[in-house]
């Protein structure tokens, strides 16, 4: 496989004070769709992709909280079935954000989505996350785990990032306009890029960063039987590869891969304040998200 530059495919892989100059003309807010119980729920069950999730409801800073049904992260969607793909439309989906590599849905293929929904391809590149990627999948190809420590994982989000930074600004701005949502974004899991993403939109609407952790932590939840799948053939695997009984196989390592830590998505906001010295400076000067852009994305997202 190949990464980020030829391919992120992968198991592996990550209030704010603002201020405002002159106030804008006020732009509409589109009312949140009906959603398809009496009470807003932030797991969405799809029998085609367990790690689907609406971001509403947190509270910010300020007291205020994230408005239901607006946005929601995801793993990938090419295995959605009917029943999937009309729970989508009785969301009202509008957009599809898509951080995925070209060679990345060839090999999966493309989302399953219903009739009119917009498509917009943002693929993340990156080379170090690429190379630390390879390390990883020949680790588990060859037994050989000592090879990915668990704090390689922080690294992948400290990498996005920087190696993100375009397609993180774009969701930014994607989510700021009513015309686009309500809007879903993705990667392969719904982990590491979509982590990471998730951690940006929320630190932009002032979330504070315990409940980012506490959001990116229900993936372990919600990947548990599909994480637990996985894990029990990489143990067989390793067990025939080194010949040994399978219960003598230490998984510790590769098990730090597919069951999240709060130190790895940590990763990002270590790198936000080592390099910007804050969050909020990293989605203003690193991401080019300006003040008034930002009190818009929270005009439209929060209540």
């Amino acid at each position: 496989m190949h990464e980020y530059r030829h391919l992120l495919t992968v198991v592996l892989f990550l209030a704010l004070g603002f201020g405002c100059a002159t106030e804008p003309e006020p732009e509409p807010v589109v009312e949140a769709p009906t959603l398809p119980s009496a009470a807003p729920m932030r797991h969405i069950d799809l029998e085609g992709q367990p790690n689907f999730r609406d971001i509403g409801g947190y509270e910010t800073a300020d007291g205020r909280r994230v408005r239901w049904g607006e946005v929601y992260r995801s793993g990938e969607l090419p295995h959605l079935t009917d029943a999937d793909v009309a729970m989508l439309e009785e969301l009202e989906i509008s957009t599809i954000m898509n951080f995925l590599l070209p060679e990345e849905i060839e090999m999966n293929g493309s989302d399953r989505l219903p009739e009119g929904t917009r498509e917009v391809p943002a693929p993340i590149h990156g080379d170090r996350a690429a190379e630390l990627t390879m390390v990883a999948q020949t680790a588990i190809k060859t037994a050989n785990f000592d090879d990915i420590p668990p704090e390689m994982n922080p690294e992948f989000h400290r990498l996005l990032l920087d190696e993100g930074k375009n397609e993180y600004a774009s969701l930014l701005r994607e989510a700021a306009d009513p015309a686009n949502r309500p809007l879903v974004f993705h990667c392969s899991h719904g982990v590491h890029r979509t982590g990471t993403a998730t951690a940006i939109l929320l630190s932009a609407l002032g979330v504070p960063w315990d409940t980012i952790r506490a959001d990116y932590l229900l993936t372990n939840t919600f990947r548990a039987a599909q994480v637990e799948t996985k894990l029990a053939k990489i143990r067989q695997q390793a067990s025939k590869t080194l010949g040994v009984p399978p219960d003598e196989v230490d998984m510790t390592n590769v098990e730090a891969f597919y069951v999240v830590d709060g130190s790895y998505i940590d990763g990002s906001l270590e790198q936000a304040v080592a390099e910007y010295g804050s969050m909020e400076a990293y989605i203003r000067d690193g991401l080019g998200i300006t003040d008034e852009e930002v009190e818009k994305l929270r005009r439209q997202l929060l209540e």
